[in-house]
């Protein structure tokens, strides 16, 4: 009875188990179709937002394909008006050149038939010349050539006064390499002295250490100093060689310094020479500032202060040429006063006659030519200036000398003249100084044509006069440049030497 009620029961719950999962089966089949529905109608309306959206942006694209077409349409337009307008243009250039060239011919034809009129002409001419002047057709074409000749030898002159000016306004861009050779020239007897300076060292062991491996640092030394270092078998001494003479003192005193440190290498060379040239910076600066103080002028700027200074280091014939320069001013004072005259401009005129020597071994030119032009570049006194110019009576390109007008400047000339000619003051001989001017005159009389030479100005000049029948003005151009190099190659010499060619005819004739 159990067992079937048991049977019962199972028959039931797996009656009762089937219908729940119907129910719930078909509750899931009516929730799917539901979504179904619902994604359907989402497609749906999604689908017709993008039809709209496509018919909008076709719309656009229709519009701007339209705005495009149109401007392509312009643009073609403006380029078939543009291209007619240039082959009307063309065609006008072409109408106008064939009408040029009908001209041209038609004036070739008349510049022939104008050549052979002339020829005949010519021919003519020569007859009735050869006839009037009783001279055959080869006598006149040698009176004609040598006109010719005189004619082409005075435009050369006028081309070489050209070419001459041009050079001298180009002479700054190479004043460097002027320079530079000038320096392997300059060893006069007298500039001996004052191009070399002597450093003694410990020992000779530091000869081979200045000049370090294979070269290394006194190739660095050299090249930075700007000085050459001569080494020989002199016992515990160096040489140091150069023209500019503030290079030089630079160079000692960081030799010095090297040498009392005992390090020596490029490094070393480099830090020590920067030292050394604040040192002499400082040292001109300060010459400079003493010489203005103990003369009293209060006017000066600093940068000729400083320009001042570098006279220090500047001699002539032995004589310091600032001490030379503060001795003249003081001298001029005391003549000034006397005189009447501009106590402060005589000084002024004095402490600076000699300040285009301060850059005279930098630039090209004669210490007179840069002394002036720093003159006018301060914007001192035009009385300053005239006495910086006329204190050698050098001459101007016009061939003029500058002779002072001015008193003041008078009394700087009187006053350089008398502290150079002191006693004790220079140390260059009578012997030396004619010897000097003998070679110059030798060398300028050894050219054929030379009359007599003069040299003048200390033998900063020399004044050449010629045979004006052996010489004519082209000739005198040449004999002057030919002197010039002579004078560089076989003499020595600071500074420049002005060579002066002077060509005169003179014609007398007496009227009885």
């Amino acid at each position: 009875m159990i067992l079937l009620y048991i049977l019962v029961g199972a028959v039931l719950g797996i009656g009762l188990g089937y219908l729940i999962r119907q129910n719930l089966a078909s509750k899931k089949i009516n929730s799917a179709e539901s979504r179904a529905e619902k994604i359907l109608e989402d497609a749906k309306s999604r689908e017709k937002e993008l039809l709209l959206e496509a018919k909008s942006r076709s719309l656009e694209i229709i519009d701007q394909a339209k705005k495009q077409e149109s401007e392509f349409r312009a643009q073609i337009v403006r380029f078939e008006e543009r291209i007619d307008r240039r082959e009307k243009e063309l065609d006008q250039k072409s109408a106008q050149m064939d009408r040029q060239k009908q001209d041209l011919e038609t004036k070739t034809a008349q510049i022939k038939t104008i050549q052979e009129e002339i020829q005949q002409l010519r021919v003519k001419q020569l007859a009735n010349l050869e006839k009037i002047a009783g001279m055959t057709r080869e006598e006149a074409s040698k009176v004609l050539l040598d006109n010719a000749e005189k004619l082409v030898k005075g435009e050369m002159l006028e081309l070489h006064r050209k070419l001459m000016e041009e050079a001298h306004e180009n002479a700054e861009k190479e004043a460097r390499s002027i320079v530079a050779q000038a320096i392997e020239r300059v060893a006069s007897e007298v500039t001996a002295e004052t191009t070399t300076t002597t450093v003694q060292i410990p020992n000779e062991e530091m000869k081979g250490r200045i000049i370090g491996k294979e070269g290394r640092n006194i190739r660095a030394f050299e090249q930075m100093m700007g000085v050459e270092i001569l080494i020989d078998d002199s016992p515990d001494t160096v040489v140091i060689s150069g023209f500019n003479s503030i290079r030089r003192h630079i160079a000692k005193l960081t030799l010095e310094k090297l040498l009392a440190d005992g390090r020596i290498h490029p490094a070393r060379i480099e830090e020590a020479y920067e030292k050394s040239k604040a040192e002499i910076n400082e040292q001109i600066k300060q010459a400079g500032e003493q010489a203005v103080y103990e003369l009293g002028i209060t006017t000066f700027p600093p940068k000729l202060i400083h320009l001042i200074g570098r006279l220090m280091f500047r001699t002539s014939y032995g004589q310091n040429i600032l001490r030379h320069s503060v001795e003249m001013a003081k001298i001029g004072a005391l003549m000034a006063e006397e005189l009447g005259a501009d106590v402060q401009m005589v000084k002024q005129g004095a402490l600076l006659h000699d300040i285009g020597k301060a850059l005279d071994q930098d630039l090209e030119g004669t210490h007179v030519e840069l002394g002036r032009k720093i003159a006018e570049k301060f914007n001192l006194d035009k009385r300053v200036v005239e006495a910086i110019t006329s204190h050698h009576h050098d001459t101007d390109v016009s061939g003029q000398t500058q002779a002072a007008t001015c008193i003041e400047a008078v009394l700087v000339d009187a006053c350089d003249n008398i502290s150079g000619s002191r006693p004790g003051a220079r140390k260059d001989t009578l012997e030396n100084y004619l010897k000097r001017l003998t070679d110059l005159e030798n060398i300028a009389n050894s050219f054929e044509g030379v009359e007599k030479t003069y040299a003048i100005q200390g033998g900063r000049e020399i004044r050449v006069f010629v045979q004006p029948a052996k010489l004519d003005d082209v000739s005198c151009q040449k004999l002057a440049r030919d002197i010039a190099n002579r004078l560089e190659q076989e003499l020595k010499y600071p500074g420049e030497i002005k060579v002066h060619v002077i060509r005169e005819t003179r014609v007398i004739e007496y009227a009885r």
